[in-house]
């Protein structure tokens, strides 16, 4: 074979293997450009960030031709992640001036996806529920306060750790004191004080922390019930059965290494509690003041929602409502509830809640839907948008320091929080 027919014969055998390397190549880039890809932002703490991560893994895994990829990038960015876990300064900034957001209810709607969702109940917050009950976002990080107990440390100052010995608050300062006589140093800390002592312990009491003024709410949690149990509180703080931190986080930690022996804390610390192991841990409601009659009532539920973000593709937001769909089946509502602590979404997610099968992995989910139904909620003891806000929570910590620093009466932290709450 001559030079010349040689390289005619390598070139047409270039061309066509070329050719059938080219072809399987196009076919997959084909099937590449028609999986929807889904951005998720979120700020999670890491033992939620890992549940979130778990759920994405298992929908990406079903092969479809939506994937959901985890994202850096906020709402504050030029391309905006499709769906975003908000909570707190940041979730008020993005719902502050046009809206940011295109409300759930309609995307699952126009994507032809059931929203298999309990209805919003009064006593949720009330941020990702517009006029007509209708979700805007779904709560995906919904908690409430429990208490806490460490039942060795109980034993040990002779006290059988169940529910009856801490049902209400004289009740459980008298276990205080025996933890107090038997060397405990720690008897009892709150995590989020302002959001246990004001927020939720008011509707626990179904005793009002706003008033009408005009046509718009005011805050007035400086009332007669907040002041007596502040001032409980105050008590117990000069007696050393009550500590509290300046850290948000301290008094969870403390609890989890043994240091204190009863907590006020979000239901949803309830997983990573066990995960720890270094103490046995049991949970229960929160103490009642006997002389308000009705009480218990009942209490709140808040916490971070998913939102989907205005301005995308049809496409997208059908890609979107698949998503939010397989995060709504009752195997992966199960699978969240148990991992991260955060209430049930669903019916599905209730009766898992109930289920005996589970033991212990939910008795956090029972217990704060215990208290969350109570009793049928009142238009005192619903959630109040005017007190849940974070710069009000703030307010309200930072005079309560001066009571825990023996430098303000209960009833002047408290009024001088409304009176900054209030913008006078």
């Amino acid at each position: 074979m001559n030079q010349k027919r040689f390289k005619s014969l390598a070139a047409s055998l270039g061309i066509g293997l070329g050719l059938a390397f080219s072809l399987p190549l196009a076919a997959a880039a084909s099937k590449q450009a028609t999986v929807q890809e889904i951005g998720l932002y979120h700020r999670l703490p890491a033992s939620k960030a890992a549940a979130l991560t778990d759920l994405v893994d298992r929908f990406n895994a079903q092969g479809g031709k939506v994937r959901v990829v985890l994202s850096e990038l906020d709402w504050r960015a030029p391309s905006v992640p499709h769906l975003l876990i908000l909570e707190g300064d940041e979730e008020e900034a993005f719902l502050v001036g046009k809206p940011r957001f295109k409300p759930l209810h309609a995307v699952m709607k126009e994507g032809g996806v059931p929203l298999q969702t309990l209805r919003p109940p009064a006593m949720m917050t009330r941020t990702p529920v517009d006029a007509k009950g209708r979700l805007l976002a779904l709560p995906v990080g919904l908690s409430t306060p429990v208490l806490y107990l460490n039942r060795d440390a109980l034993r040990r100052a002779g006290v059988n750790p169940d529910a009856a010995a801490v049902a209400t608050w004289f009740g459980l300062q008298d276990v205080l004191g025996r933890l107090a006589d038997t060397g405990h140093a720690c008897p009892y800390t709150v995590a989020q004080p302002g959001r246990v002592m004001v927020e939720n312990l008011s509707a626990w009491h179904n005793q009002p922390v706003a008033v009408k003024r005009g046509k718009a709410d005011a805050p007035s949690f400086n009332g007669m019930f907040q002041v007596k149990h502040v001032a409980m509180m105050a008590s117990w703080s000069r007696a050393r059965y009550l500590h509290m931190f300046e850290r948000e986080a301290e008094a969870e930690e403390r609890f989890a290494a043994g240091e204190c022996a009863v907590l006020a804390a979000p239901s949803a610390s309830w997983p990573e509690f066990r995960r720890k192991g270094a103490v046995d841990v049991g949970v229960v409601r929160l103490p009642y003041h006997e002389d308000f009659p009705g009480a218990p009532q009942n209490t709140l539920a808040d916490g971070p929602a998913l939102w989907v973000s205005a301005g995308k593709k049809a496409a997208e937001y059908k890609a979107v409502a698949r998503f939010v769909g397989f995060w709504l089946q009752p195997e992966n509502q199960v699978a969240w509830q148990r991992e991260t602590g955060y209430l049930p979404l669903n019916r599905a997610g209730l009766f898992a809640s109930a289920s005996e099968l589970l033991g212990e992995d939910l008795e956090n989910v029972r217990v704060a839907v215990g208290q969350l139904t109570n009793k049928p909620v009142t238009g005192t003891s619903a959630a109040q948008p005017v007190v849940e806000r974070e710069k009000v929570r703030r307010i309200i910590d930072e005079e309560l320091s001066g009571v825990w620093a023996d430098t303000k009466a209960a009833k002047e932290a408290l009024d001088k929080a409304v009176e900054r709450a209030s913008g006078r």
